[in-house]
């Protein structure tokens, strides 16, 4: 058990060696301090130095902060680090989809998924993303008052039910919405407290909430899924190209593995899209000059008209913005994997069964890499004249090989979304500041509200 002897952080920044981080209990470890305030407990960890020791309960645990030492991690997962067991709250949602899987289940699933969320297929969702736009931004007048994040939540479910399942009902995205709010709930209480060192097979009220709402999660999938066969439609869907796909010995997706890709892609395609969009929505209210800016942009690259997927390529600012707030605020807040024999990271070496863990939300605002990294400053990713960012000090979507497939998808979705809605209107968010919760993915404080004000 390692003993806190205070900052450790050697005269040179890059250099790799393990320091000790804070003292820890018996058993729990460090445990207690991450469920507490994760966000926090990594920042701390980063005052140590740049690779430090710690315990997940029992397990030991090295946290890295440095770029090309998480380049390493994120490039050498399913070389030398495993995914880790995500306890049975994630697995009882994810099921063994594609974010879950290892080795050649992995390698398998992606092969399958993969062909339904590349570029050709994402410029045919687009259409689909902008009018889904469009229709809200229709219901919005000067002066209203909105739950930003229940606008939020509605529009991208109202985006991933009709591009997954090729559906238009509402009761589809509101009994998956209320369900997945639940198991993201959970599944962050879970993570993040003594649930995560108990057994599978322990019960508790929170992993029987998890098991309801999974239930309606697969109810919903499972009825789609079974229209979809007794249709015999081709449609255009994510979920149609799942039916459709087939390895390289001819075999089909399973129904329990379409469940499952399905449920990924929804996560992928709904709640970090949803969470970028009201942290973006916040941002801008607090810089009246970037909401100037991509005003601008927006004025003159579109006109009076509605963007279409070539405009995405355009609209650089706009994604700038998204980048930027993705920065601040990383849906994804956390990677983690697990050392496999033979591990090494920046020449150290990682015992086997190590638990090596990097947070998104501290790298991404470290002033090494950078400069005033409070501040809100979309020029910084001008292609230009933006800074020049270390490859791995941003990475909201990992990367290497298991960098999330959905990426593109979420960048055009959140672009076009905020460029139908920001040509429009502005949202003067109430004052006040708004802190993150870590949960599944990193969701605000308390209910966004914010006037409606006419452009």
């Amino acid at each position: 058990m390692s003993t806190e002897t205070g900052p450790a952080i050697d005269a040179e920044p890059r250099s790799h060696r393990i320091a000790p981080g804070p003292k820890g209990l018996p058993f729990l470890g460090n445990l207690p301090q991450f469920g507490k305030n994760p966000l926090a407990f990594f920042e701390r960890l980063r005052s140590h130095g740049d690779m430090v020791g710690w315990r997940f309960g029992p397990n030991s645990c090295v946290y890295i902060a440095d770029p090309d030492c998480i380049g390493e991690l994120l490039t050498e997962t399913e070389r030398s680090f495993d995914q880790p067991a995500l306890g049975i709250a994630f697995r009882t949602v994810m099921g063994n989809g594609v974010v879950v899987a290892r080795g050649t289940d992995w390698r398998r699933k992606r092969s399958l998924v993969q062909p339904s969320v590349r570029p050709k297929q994402v410029r045919s969702y687009a259409a689909t993303m902008a009018s889904s736009a469009v229709e809200l931004a229709d219901t919005w007048s000067d002066g209203e008052r909105v739950d930003v994040k229940r606008e939020m939540a509605a529009l991208t479910q109202r985006i991933a039910v009709r591009t997954i399942f090729g559906v238009d009902t509402a009761a589809d995205a509101e009994a998956m919405g209320r369900a997945m709010d639940v198991a993201q709930r959970e599944i962050g209480k879970e993570f993040a407290g003594v649930g995560a060192l108990l057994p599978d097979w322990v019960p508790t009220p929170g992993r029987a909430r998890i098991k309801r709402a999974a239930a309606v999660i697969d109810a919903e999938v499972g009825r789609v899924v079974a229209r979809h066969r007794d249709s015999g439609d081709e449609r255009p869907d994510l979920l149609s190209r799942l039916l459709a796909a087939v390895d390289e010995t001819g075999a089909h997706l399973t129904d329990r593995e379409i469940r499952d890709e399905t449920v990924t892609l929804y996560i992928g395609g709904h709640e970090t899209t949803s969470s970028t969009l009201v942290w973006a929505w916040y941002l801008l209210s607090r810089n009246p000059r970037v909401r100037t800016v991509l005003a601008g942009e927006l004025d003159r690259v579109l006109g009076d008209r509605e963007p279409e997927f070539d405009d995405y390529a355009r609209l650089t600012y706009t994604q700038s913005v998204i980048k930027e707030t993705l920065r601040l605020y990383p849906t994804i807040w956390l990677v983690t994997g697990v050392a496999k024999e033979g591990a090494r990271i920046g020449g150290v070496p990682m015992p086997e069964g190590t638990r090596v863990w990097t947070s998104q939300w501290v790298t991404q605002r470290d002033a090494r890499w950078f400069p005033e990294p409070e501040e809100f400053r979309p020029e910084r990713w001008d292609p230009e004249t933006g800074d020049d960012i270390a490859e791995y000090a941003w990475f909201p979507f990992g990367g290497g090989p298991r960098v999330c497939l959905g990426t593109r998808f979420a960048m055009v979705e959140a672009v076009l979304i905020l460029a139908v809605l920001a040509r429009r209107f502005e949202l003067d968010v109430d004052p006040g500041v708004i802190g993150p919760v870590p949960s599944l993915t990193l969701q605000p404080d308390r209910d966004v509200l914010a006037t409606v004000r006419a452009r």
